[in-house]
């Protein structure tokens, strides 16, 4: 055992024995070799069932690391075009002046689609047709590529309908053919759970003080326009059976060790297998878009599809492309060291990286050269 595995095993020991998490994953891989595969606690704290490390969990957005990643290897083998107006594919689309609104544009959240309906319900989010014709019929928070903000829900749809509209095939089994399929990680990430490996996925839990919503509201007005109380995530919601296996491509249900290796694949090869050259991801690395949030009213950056920071007091020098989720998740990949890390929890506690932190700051030390 390394002295990496150790180290982030006997933490996430530590964190589960105290009670702060019920069940943990870790997995890191560096320069395409996975150097840390760990696991604790329980992936269903009613039924005692152990976590392991092919368990998969939902994630919230960190499943987003799937959609862009389809996204990017459709892109590198010429079946998409980042800048080709969506309404080519998409005829609908093109309501409301949207009509000029590219896939760069929905990648770097600058599309001005931000928002579900105010009166959205759970029941609609599994319904991928519905979702699909309300984006189109939408009219633009803003000019699309005028400004910035982000899109937790409908980032997922925007893209997966542009994909089903180019390959004909659900953005499920786009992300099977092109990304899990060749990585051999096909039973543990999914965006869509296939009904038959349902008992297989871990239970969310709730963690720490109940949510207060109204309290939330009133700090966040803009985030729950655009994601209405009725659809804000819970472990309730996101353990339903017809949530989790719906395409709802703004999240996924991973393995640490399975989103861990699609980031390391798009660093280099893995097992004989690379999803994007060097030269695209470089190209999708940078900044693409800039600006105040509109949603959360302060400054921002994204590059092609992902985040460019990790919620963390001490991060990595980065270049850093990756996802958090809303539930305490997190993958991403470090370009400056060439490592991939994922951490993914059964406690579902939202906008608290306290674990994030504490695993991120091991791993860091640890692969960073003095």
């Amino acid at each position: 055992m390394s002295d990496l595995q150790q180290q982030v095993q006997t933490a996430i020991d530590e964190l589960v024995a105290s009670g702060a998490e019920r069940g943990l994953q870790v997995a890191v891989y560096k320069d395409g070799e996975l150097v840390v595969d760990a696991v604790a606690g329980l992936a269903d704290g009613e039924t005692g069932r152990a976590l392991t490390s092919g368990t998969p969990i939902y994630s919230s957005s960190t499943g987003k690391s799937l959609t862009s990643a389809v996204a990017h290897v459709l892109a590198e083998k010429g079946v998409l075009d980042y800048d080709t107006p969506i309404a080519e594919v998409w005829p609908e689309f093109a309501a409301h002046g949207k009509q000029d609104a590219t896939l760069r544009q929905v990648l770097d959240f600058t599309v001005g689609l931000p928002a579900v309906p105010p009166d959205t319900t759970p029941d609609d989010l599994v319904d991928w047709d519905k979702m699909t014709t309300v984006l189109a019929e939408s009219e633009p928070w803003w000019e699309p590529g005028s400004k910035v903000g982000y899109h937790p829900q409908t980032f997922g749809w925007l893209v997966g309908e542009v994909v089903r509209r180019t390959t004909g095939k659900p953005i499920s089994a786009a992300l099977a053919e092109h990304v899990t399929g060749p990585l051999g990680i096909d039973g543990e990430v999914f965006l869509g759970v296939p009904a038959e490996r349902l008992d297989q996925v871990a239970k969310l839990e709730s963690a720490g003080p109940p949510i207060d919503f109204d309290q939330l509201e009133a700090m966040m007005p803009a985030f729950f326009k655009i994601a209405p109380r009725a659809v804000q995530l819970t472990p309730e919601m996101c353990n339903r059976a017809d949530y989790l296996t719906a395409d709802i491509p703004a999240g996924g249900t991973v393995t640490a060790r399975g989103v861990a290796k699609i980031y390391a694949a798009l660093l280099g090869p893995v097992d004989g297998v690379r999803l994007i050259s060097a030269e695209r991801l470089e190209k999708i690395a940078q900044p693409s878009s800039q600006g105040v949030d509109e949603i959360f009213s302060y400054p921002t950056a994204y590059a092609l599809g992902y985040n460019m920071m990790r919620p963390v007091e001490n991060p990595p020098a980065g270049p850093i492309i990756g996802w958090p989720g809303a539930g305490g998740s997190l993958a991403d990949a470090d370009l400056g060291t060439g490592t991939a890390l994922a951490i993914t929890k059964v406690s579902f506690t939202p906008g608290d990286y306290t674990t994030v932190g504490v695993i991120s700051d091991i791993v860091t030390k640890s692969l960073t050269p003095a």
